[in-house]
């Protein structure tokens, strides 16, 4: 396989391990999900600027994106049940969710 092609299944994989829909990543990156489509599949090719977007979206090492040598995103059964119920929720239901997240993140980071 190319080095695109490859590329093109690693961000696929990491898009579906994070739970999200073409639709909902297109949107969460100001693109149209044609344009993660044609990504995906190869035939278009992805900025470096991008691929950034793309692992901070998707929580994924852009290293890993890159050459797929580093650490590997996490493929245990909680993880592919809970992106499985991720790809459920509503789009809103889901930016709250992600919302919390990152509110519950940031509390963890602070000293107090």
């Amino acid at each position: 396989m190319s080095e695109k092609s490859e590329i093109a299944r690693r961000l696929r994989t990491a898009r579906e391990l994070s739970g999200l829909s073409q639709g909902q990543a297109a949107k969460r990156l100001n693109m149209h999900r044609p344009t993660i489509s044609e990504i995906e599949a190869g035939r278009r090719n992805v900025r470096a600027s991008e691929i950034a977007l793309f692992g901070d979206l998707y929580g994924v090492d852009v290293a890993w994106i890159m050459d797929g040598e580093s650490e590997r995103p996490n493929t245990s059964d909680s993880i592919l049940a809970a992106a499985r119920e991720l790809s459920s929720m509503s789009d809103s239901d889901l930016e709250t969710l992600l919302n919390t997240i990152r509110m519950i993140k940031s509390k963890g980071n602070t000293v107090e």
